[in-house]
């Protein structure tokens, strides 16, 4: 799925992610960056994750900017 950053602590590595499909808020799993591209996460920055079984967002990959069925855009 795809969304975009809500929140980031680079301390903590805690996080909310948004999912552009229902707006839906997803914390970032413990781990959410390891084997990715990442080190970082900003505020607005577009995102492919993935859910594990809590229903944490997990395997961050690079989003793209094509608009994925967001709510109340056209």
């Amino acid at each position: 799925m795809q969304g975009v950053v809500k929140s980031y602590d680079p301390g903590t590595g805690q996080g909310v992610l948004v999912r552009d499909t229902d707006l839906s808020e997803h914390d970032l799993a413990t781990g959410a960056l390891d084997g990715s591209v990442f080190r970082m996460l900003r505020q607005g920055q577009r995102v492919i994750f993935e859910l594990d079984d809590s229903g944490l967002a997990t395997r961050l990959r690079l989003g793209s900017e094509i608009d994925m069925g967001t709510p109340g855009f056209d």
